[in-house]
């Protein structure tokens, strides 16, 4: 499994859980390609901006943060790929992890 997919299945089980869990806020976040081991020195965004987004969510009163299921970058909502907003996307991967784990999602 590649980064890309890991990060397209991590992004669509938020979705899902944002779907089945309307009470709850649940996002996803694009920090952007960093500086750091994994992104190599010429990354081009800023690695001090990478944790802004998520702390903007978790904390900010503002209207707009206050919203579920969105995928961010740099604090603006984006448009994820097209099976991230699937709900029978969502099913099939929930599923599947139900499978591999045992463990099923209410």
């Amino acid at each position: 499994m590649t980064y890309s997919d890991s990060k397209l299945l991590v992004t669509a089980f938020a979705a899902a859980v944002a779907r089945r869990w309307p009470e709850v806020l649940v996002n996803s976040v694009d920090p952007g390609w960093v500086p750091t081991r994994m992104g190599g020195r010429g990354a081009p965004d800023d690695l001090s901006l990478g944790h802004v987004t998520q702390t903007w969510l978790a904390v900010s009163p503002e209207t707009e943060a206050r919203t579920s299921g969105g995928y961010w970058y740099h604090q603006r909502r984006q448009e994820p790929h097209p099976a991230v907003l699937d709900p029978a996307f969502h099913e099939q991967l929930l599923a599947a992890l139900e499978r591999l784990t045992g463990v099923a999602f209410r």
